[in-house]
């Protein structure tokens, strides 16, 4: 049976808020909040720095569905018969000339914010170069995803990538950013946001697992197959449950850094509900539901830190 999605009639500024997807960015600021509220619990807050950090990740993070949708257009992976939604390119609203220039655009303006971050934060000729480099290698991973000729998501290695720039890299960096200096104190909740996000494209994987397989996009997901891909999504979203405890118990002394326990029925009714949904038409609905079990999670853990 066909699980073809009926493409709506649409416009041109539908189509590019369809390959924008603006719904993404909160989960991309997760995690300079994530780190933010680290540096604030410390007393070394910048807002400034902050500020700079979310309009720096938000482009990223709009650079990396741009440069997805041109990916997954140019080598067919994106067909008719795929569950999730079609995209403006695939829709035939965007044409790949119009796309090149929105992501040569979009690196423009992440450009721009990256350096405005660094020359607002960076006191120190290392720390300039270190987070040049890291900035850079942020826009090749966002367009490398699914362009190339030979893009890691294909090789599934997404997963690993959105641990390391979503979790490690966004929330350590965004603190040291604002300290000016490393502390191993942030990496255990850097590494639940990172596990948290994984989660998210897990689970967008294993809606499109059938069509990736078809199509030659092996995924994380595809690789492991759909039983043990819904049992490494338990194990995913249990470990970022696991550092967030680990972290309050050690250094947090105070109700509010508990607070994140008020996620977890969600984030088990989740579990439950990915177990349970046995095709891909009933794992569609449980991507929206795992943003926001992540949202929920990563605020109510920055709400605490900033309570404490």
């Amino acid at each position: 049976m066909s699980t073809m999605t009926p493409c709506t009639p649409t416009t041109p500024t539908r189509a590019w808020l369809e390959s924008l997807r603006p719904k993404t960015l909160p989960l991309a600021f997760a995690s300079i909040v994530m780190g933010s509220a680290i540096a604030s619990l410390q007393g070394v807050f910048h807002p400034l720095t902050a500020l700079l950090a979310l309009l720096t990740a938000g482009c990223l993070q709009i650079l990396s569905n741009l440069a997805n949708d041109y990916g997954d257009a140019e080598k067919g992976s994106d067909t008719p018969d795929r569950v999730g939604p079609l995209r403006g390119m695939q829709k035939g609203m965007i044409t790949a000339a119009q796309m090149k220039r929105a992501i040569m655009l979009t690196i423009a303006l992440t450009i721009v914010c990256g350096i405005a971050l660094i020359a607002v934060a960076c006191h120190k000729p290392s720390d300039v170069v270190g987070f040049l480099i890291l900035g850079l290698l942020s826009i090749g991973a966002a367009i490398t995803y699914t362009v190339g000729t030979r893009p890691y998501g294909y090789m599934g290695l997404g997963d690993i990538s959105v641990l390391i720039f979503f979790g490690w890299i966004s929330v350590a960096g965004t603190f040291y950013l604002q300290a000016g200096h490393f502390d191993w104190i942030v990496m255990l909740p850097a590494t639940a946001t990172g596990l948290l996000a994984t989660a998210v494209l897990n689970i967008n994987n294993l809606r499109d697992i059938e069509t990736d397989s078809a199509n030659g996009k092996n995924t994380l997901a595809v690789r492991l197959g759909p039983v043990n891909a819904r049992r490494y999504h338990a194990t995913i979203l249990s470990a970022a449950a696991l550092c967030l405890a680990i972290f309050s118990a050690v250094h947090l002394h105070h109700w509010s850094g508990w607070l994140f326990l008020l996620a977890l029925p969600m984030l088990v009714v989740h579990i439950k509900r990915v177990n349970h949904a046995k095709t891909s038409l009933e794992v569609r609905p449980l991507l929206e539901h795992m943003v926001k079990a992540a949202l929920l999670t990563n605020v109510l853990f920055a709400a605490g830190l900033l309570l404490n």
